[in-house]
Parts: structure tokens; sequence; C-alpha cells
């Protein structure tokens, strides 16, 4: 029996006010809207709880089988004992496992408000049996439909006397007791049961087509024996013309006592799909890592004098994701994930110019400074809180406009919650151990039955975002094919994973000595068997975009199941800032050595290309990104000298010498000739000729080059005319006739007004300081313990104040009537108590005349002014004498 079963409370305010302070703790903290703003007393916040807002917010949190629960309740008569809960939800036959799970879930919905009284009385709050009772407007998920009595209420007297003839039971003198009459024969198992056996077999059929749901049914003005058989009897009552119902009791006969076709106590297991070694797992994921952070600097070095316009309304335009996704080389879902983190993690922003565009901001110059793991892990944390869901890019909102990346109404709250669920979900499973997808949204979907707003025809929105979720932490790095990593598991604040017994290698951090660097490929390449298996996790998934890594559909052959699970708590709630702070430390320290050392050389060949075997050093990617054109990328980058290429580096302020040097000091293969002849003779021609402004000249010492120009036809367009022997002159500006020259074969430099040769360094367009933006909470913030225990010592304090007995001022005071007492016997009274100590109700009105009543404790009174403890706020306060309306002597028991 519970506490509240002796206490036998009459109302939800005395059940709650029967609670100790854990447990009102509990309740707040689950139920975050009750706190916001802090109740004054226990019937307050027992008010708030029962608001419609806030019983369906509770309801949406509540899993599946503490749904049925209170879905049966709702049905249940009211109040309802265990026992008879019982019975609706375990049935005639019982089952072992209902019986075993019903106490947690009546428990939940007693933790939540959403229940209170003792086992002999269990009511449903209010509200919550109205939105869960059926009613024609709304069906219950039960497939129940109303009682005898509710189906009966607008049926004339003689036609109800008519039933309980026809059903065999002597008339009675009365509609209330005629309803009686037939509830009690319709609830009587063994009478009931021998009048159904008396039924036509048509009728019987009419009576298993409704008694699951929907119980309401069509008639005709002249129905058919079989039907007329049931409508005399009651065993179908009408609700209005042409439509009858099957009365609950009836189907509850019919489905042994239960309420629910299908309980489900227990959650669906999430099973793993395929085990892969947990040096594998990790490597795989390291890899990925890798591939992010290149992903992100590659788009914001792509935007780094400025990337594209800001649409009117918000975001990208389809056209810039397009392009996007071309220069990463990814499809447009998969482009729109990366440019969305970039801007989760604060990386990019709009610049706030009047040509509004998005850049990099100051903080993307930090984060490259800062070493490879950090910078994943800012990533990874920047998409653990993130609201805004990039797997909605390109869908329509309520007002059937396009969603654009970057733009306006991205946000979905419910996402945090999604993906440290699934990942939670992840960490539960065995070392290495992929779950298979539909396991873990069937869990979910078990977990939360009432959130996500499915449309008709579409997939539920936190099954879309599992979805997603898991798609999204393979591009990220977090799973490899599929299972948590090492560092994955830190950074989630997950106890290390233990051995699944399903495989010989141990996980970094787990005693092995991880795999980096060219370790971590040769671990991956011996899994290759298991990749190439059937249903491998190299296969397509849904999600993002096809091919891109995710969950395998099934194990296949190479693939061994885990025998043992690693078990973790049930829950893993986001971290708080210090503790994330600290998992973000131990994810960096495990994932740093197996991220391949940056290299500081390429190997130079003869058909003008270098190739990088690796990830290179900063300062020489940079430069060679200036000298050279990537070709081709992948575990290698492939790069192609070209004469623009070359020509860009001396433009960049490199000398041919330069060139040469840098060229020596870091290939490890001799500077081939071809690409020896390629820097000079560029470096010969560059600057050969200047340009200078105006509009636009060109001077050069050899005339009979500037001659040479004049007479090709391709310079047409430029209009060019001789000024002097070394000078022509063009009516167009220096950029667009260096463009000209260049296109015709020539290497033009550029000049200033006094005659120097201009440096064409690249530009970094950086937006002023950003921050990220901040995620959309689902509803009111969760309170932080400060929080609870100021809200709880506030509620009792005024609870005693609005219950403590008090003793009679002029008669008694009506519900929330002040005392009145004079002055004189207000201030006697006071200093009274202030020589005995006691306490004192006392009406109260503030300076802006709000009147509330107070128990306070007076300790002096001087000038005019009491001091005094008030047990209302838990603090000392002074209150002029004058603003008190009255006080009354607190009763002695």
């Amino acid at each position: 029996m519970s506490p509240e079963a002796h206490s036998a409370p009459r109302s939800l305010a005395e059940a709650l006010r029967a609670r100790d302070d854990s447990s009102l703790a509990a309740l707040l903290r689950s139920r975050p809207d009750l706190v916001t703003p802090v109740p004054t007393d226990l019937t307050q916040l027992a008010t708030r709880a029962g608001t419609r807002a806030s019983v369906l917010r509770a309801l949406e949190r509540l899993d599946r089988f503490a749904l049925q629960t209170a879905e049966a309740l709702a049905v249940a008569p009211d109040p309802a004992s265990y026992d008879t809960l019982l019975g609706l939800m375990a049935g005639d036959a019982g089952d072992p496992a209902v019986a075993g799970a019903l106490p947690r879930a009546l428990g939940t919905l007693r933790d939540q408000a959403l229940v209170w009284g003792g086992d002999d009385r269990l009511r449903l709050v209010r509200t919550a049996r109205e939105v869960l009772a059926p009613s024609p407007q709304h069906p219950s998920p039960t497939g129940l439909g109303p009682t005898v009595q509710e189906a009966t209420s607008g049926m004339s007297p003689g036609r109800i006397q008519e039933l309980l003839t026809t059903a065999g039971l002597p008339s009675t003198h009365d509609p209330v007791s005629a309803v009686a009459a037939l509830t009690a024969l319709f609830t009587h198992r063994k009478k009931l049961a021998r009048l159904l056996a008396q039924a036509p077999e048509a009728a019987r059929e009419v009576l298993s087509r409704l008694v699951w749901g929907p119980p309401y049914g069509q008639v005709t003005a002249e129905p058919a024996a079989h039907l007329r058989w049931l409508l005399d009897r009651g065993l179908l009552l009408p609700t209005t013309p042409g439509t009858v119902v099957l009365p609950r009791e009836v189907a509850l006969h019919l489905r042994a006592g239960r309420a629910h076709r299908a309980p489900e106590p227990l959650p669906p297991a999430v099973v793993p799909a395929a085990t892969h070694s947990p040096r594998v797992v990790d490597a795989t994921a390291a890899g990925q890592a890798y591939t992010a952070l290149a992903t992100v600097e590659e788009l914001l070095k792509e935007w780094d004098e400025g990337g594209p316009a800001v649409l009117r309304a918000g975001g990208l335009s389809v056209r810039d994701l397009k392009r996007t996704a071309v220069a990463l080389d990814v499809s447009e879902p998969v482009a729109a994930f990366w440019v969305e983190l970039a801007y989760a993690a604060g990386l990019v922003a709009s610049d706030g110019e009047a040509d509004e565009r998005y850049a990099a901001t100051p903080a993307y110059d930090e984060w490259l400074e800062q070493p490879p793991a950090e910078r994943w892990v800012r990533l990874a944390q920047a998409w653990l809180a993130a609201t805004r869901t990039p797997g909605v890019v390109g869908g329509r909102d309520a007002k059937d406009r396009t969603l654009s990346a970057l733009g306006p109404g991205l946000d979905r709250s419910a996402a945090p919650e999604v993906r440290h669920r699934v990942l939670a979900l992840l960490a539960g499973l065995g070392t290495g151990a992929a779950p298979d997808a539909e396991s873990v949204l069937a869990r979910l979907r078990w977990e939360r039955p009432l959130r996500g707003g499915r449309r008709d025809g579409e997939e539920d929105l936190r099954s879309r975002l599992a979805r997603w979720t898991l798609a999204e932490a393979e591009l990220l790095g977090l799973t490899g094919r599929g299972a948590l990593s090492s560092h994955g598991r830190a950074l989630l604040g997950a106890p290390p994973a233990a051995d699944s017994g399903s495989s010989t290698t141990e996980a970094p951090g787990a005693g092995s000595s991880p795999a980096g660097g060219h370790g971590a490929a040769e671990a991956a390449q011996a899994d290759t068997s298991k990749a190439d298996a059937p249903g491998s996790p190299t296969s397509d998934t849904p999600g993002l975009a096809s091919g891109t890594p995710g969950l395998p559909a099934s194990g296949g052959p190479g693939d061994k199941l885990p025998v043992h699970r690693h078990r973790v708590p049930d829950r893993l709630v986001p971290l708080s800032g210090p503790e994330q702070a600290v998992a973000g430390a131990a994810a960096a320290r495990l994932l740093a050595p197996l991220l391949p050392e940056p290299l500081d050389h390429v190997l130079l060949q003869a058909d003008l290309t270098a190739v990088a075997p690796g990830p290179l050093r900063r300062p020489l990617a940079d430069t060679l990104g200036v000298l050279a054109d990537v070709e081709s990328k992948g575990g290698a980058t492939v790069y192609r000298f070209t004469p623009a290429s070359v020509r860009r580096a001396l433009d960049a302020g490199r000398t041919a010498a330069d060139l040469h040097a840098f060229l020596t000091e870091h290939s490890r293969t001799p500077v081939p000739q071809p690409l020896a002849y390629l820097i000079d003779d560029v470096a010969r021609r560059h600057g050969h000729l200047r340009v200078g402004a105006a509009s636009a000249y060109v001077r050069c010492d050899d005339d009979a080059l500037l001659n040479e120009i004049l007479a090709d036809k391709r310079a047409a367009a430029l209009r060019l005319r001789r000024l002097a022997p070394t000078v022509l002159a063009a009516p167009t500006d220096p950029a667009t006739l260096l463009e000209g020259l260049r296109a015709m074969g020539y290497a033009p430099a550029a000049e200033s007004a006094e005659g120097d040769v201009l440096i064409a360094r690249a530009h970094a367009h950086r937006t002023p300081p950003r921050t990220a933006p901040e995620p959309v909470p689902d509803g009111p913030p969760a309170p932080d313990a400060t929080l609870l225990a100021a809200a709880i010592r506030a509620i009792r304090a005024g609870d005693l104040a609005a219950t403590t007995p008090r003793k009679p001022v002029g008669g008694p005071l009506a519900g929330g009537e002040l005392p009145r007492t004079s002055s004189a016997e207000t201030l006697a009274t006071v200093q009274a108590a202030v020589l005995t100590g006691d306490s004192l109700w006392i009406g109260y009105v503030n300076a802006e005349g709000a009147a509330s009543q107070r128990v306070i404790s007076p300790v002096r009174v001087e000038g005019g002014f009491v001091t005094a403890y008030d047990h209302t706020a838990d603090e000392i306060r002074t209150y002029p004498l004058h603003r008190i309306t009255g006080v009354a002597e607190l009763a002695e028991d």
C-alpha cells in the first residue's frame, strides 16, 4: 500500500501535502512548467498540475505502458481500486508481465501527479480523464465506448424499461434504478454470457467487429433482425439517428476484461545487427572525424572571401546550396548538414552588411588554432545541443514555404533529446555492436508514443530525428560502422565500455593501446571481410543521402552477435557545463592518438602533379593550395600545377626563387624539370606588362609586344589604343583589362599609382563577433538543485501560511478574506507576540495594493514598523504597521 492509501487524501493538494521534499523535487524536476513561476502554496501547485496544457505536456512524456495505464484508469470507475486497474490491464486470465510492470507504471503516474489516492481509491486527475476518456469526437486509444449510463442519458424512461424486459430483467420504478440494473447485468460475467449465448450468429459477428473499436456503427431505419435483437436488449445502444454504440461493459466482457488489445509492459529490446572489432570501430570513427574537420575547413575556405548572399527571408538559396554541394563533392542534404553544423558551432554567420553575405566568424580563426581532437569535440558538442535540424531542409513549413539551410524554421526542440537518447541506446549495446535501426525506432516509439506529431502517410518526427541522428553521428565520427566509438562514449559521459565477449580486441581506453595514423587504416583494412558481407554498413542507409555511412540493415555471415551486453544507466541526460568540459577533454584524449599526424612533405611527379599521402601541416597546405589546384581527394590528395596556379602564387608576392626553394624543401622527390621550367617561364613573363588606371593602361618596354597585342583580334573587346610607344590605354577598369589579357595568354601584373607592382594576397573576409545560435528549449528548462530547494521552501512556507489554524477574529471569515482589527488592537497583539515569541496570522497590503495573508513571528516593534520572521517568505522582513489590515493568533493545535 502506498503512503497515500493510509492518509486517505481528499484532493490532489492533500496528496501533495503528504509528500516529502525529495518527492516534490522529483515532481518539479520532471514537470518544470509547474515551477515557472513558483507556486505560492501546495493548493496552487495542485491547481497548476491539473491545467490542460500542463497535463498534456506530462502525458506526452509518458512511456507506452504508463500511458496505457492512464488510459485504463480513464475508462475505469472513478475512483478505482488497484485490483480493478490490474483487471483492466491484465484481463481475466492475468498476465505476469503486466502484473510485474504495473506498480512501476502506477508509480510513474503518481510521481507525475497524474494519479493520486491510495490503492483502494485511485483517481486520475480530472483533466487527464477528460483528455483520455472516450467520446464520439475523440475516441479512446482503448477502442472502448461510453458506459451504459452515459449512452442512455438521453433515452426515454419507457425505452429503458423495454430494454430491461427484453433482457429478462424485472422492471423498476425509475430510470436510475433501471440503468443500474442493466449495468449490473452487463458487468455480471455469467449472466451476460448466458444472454450472449442466445444471440444469433450474425449478431455475434457484429459484436466481434465492434469489440476492439471503433465501437460505433451505422444502422438503417429498419435494421436487420440480428441488429434488432442486439438493440432490443441494449447490447447496442443508439447515440444519434442512424448510429449505435457498443456499451463499454459489454465490450470489456467480450475482451475478457482487458482495456487494451495488446498491453506493452516491457520496452522492445534494441538488438544488434552486426558486431565489429572495437579497434576497427574506433579507427573508422576517427577517420570520419578527420573527414568532418577537413570538410568544415574546406567549406569555410570556399567562403573565405565572402560566401553566398543571404536570402531576403534568411538562409541559403537552392542554387547556392547546390554550388556548395559541388564544391564539397557531397549530396545537397549532406552539404546542408555541414553548413548547419558550422553555424551551430559559431564558425559561420551573416556579416550584417548592406549586401549581406555569409562568412566565417572570428571564432573560426581561433578554432583553426586548436588541436584537431579539440576542434572535433567542439563540433560534436554543438551538434548534440543544437535544435536546428538540417534533415528538414527542402521541406515545407506551415505556410507551404520551402525551408532553406541557415534559414528560419529549422528548429525542432525535440532534436537534442532524441540525439542523446539514440546514442544512449547505442551505448547500452556491447562494445562494437551496431544496432538494428528499426529496433531503435521501435524503442523510441515505446518511450514517447505521443510525441512527434505524425502526419497521414508520414513517419513521426521522433522517428525521422532518430534516423537523421544515426546518419549524422556516422558522418561526424561519433560512430564507426554504426557502433558507438570510445571517444563518442566519453563525449556522452557514459562509463567506459567493457568487452562484450564477441571480440578479442580491447577498445582504446580499456587497456589497449589505441590505433593511430596508419595503424588505424590497417585496422580498418583488417575488417574488410565484414564490410563486404551482406548487410554490412557499407550499404546505403536511409537518411541524409544515398551512399552516406550509416547502419547495417542486418548482420552478415561474417558478423558475430554479442553474447553479453554492457549495461549502462537507462537514461544518459545532457551534461551540465563543467561536466561537459570534462567529458569533452576525455573524448579528445581518446581521439587524439587515432587521428593521422599531419605531414610536412609531398611527392612531386613529372606530370606536373604533387601527391600529398596524408593530411598536410597547415602552412604547407595553405601555400600549396595557392601554388597548385586540387585535382582529386581521398586517402591522398593530388595537386596539379598550371600556369594560372603558378601566376596566382606570383601575384601573392612569391618570387620564382621562393617557389623553387619551397618545393625543394617540402618534396621527398627531386623537383621535376617540367615543373621548374613552368615556374621559370611564368615568372619570366610575369609583370612584363603593367596595368594601371587610366581608366586603365598597359605599359611595356617592348613595343613589339604591344604591337602584337594591338594586332590580336581577341583584344578588340578591350578597345585598346596606343598612347606612347610603350603605353596602351583602354576605357575599362584595370581588373577587366587584367582578366582580358590573361585570357589571351599573357601574364600581366597590376601596378599601383606609384608604379609599384601590387601584390594580390587573398583577403579573408570575417564577420563581426557572433555567438552561436541558441537552442530552442522544449518547454521550460529543468530547474537546478538550488532553484528546486528554494522553490520547495517557498511552497512549504506559503502552504503553512494558508493552512495554519487561526483563532476567530470578530466572527468567522470567508475563504481568502483578510483579518480585520483596529490599529490599537493590531499594535497590542504584535507587542504581546514579541514578548511571548508567538506567531501571528496577518493580512497585509503592499505598496501596489496587492493583498496577501502571512504567518509571522514578530521580533521587535518600533517607529511604526514591525520586524518579524516571515514564514511565508522564509526570511526576516519589516512591515509598516499601517499596511497590516489585522492580526489573529494561531490556534494552539
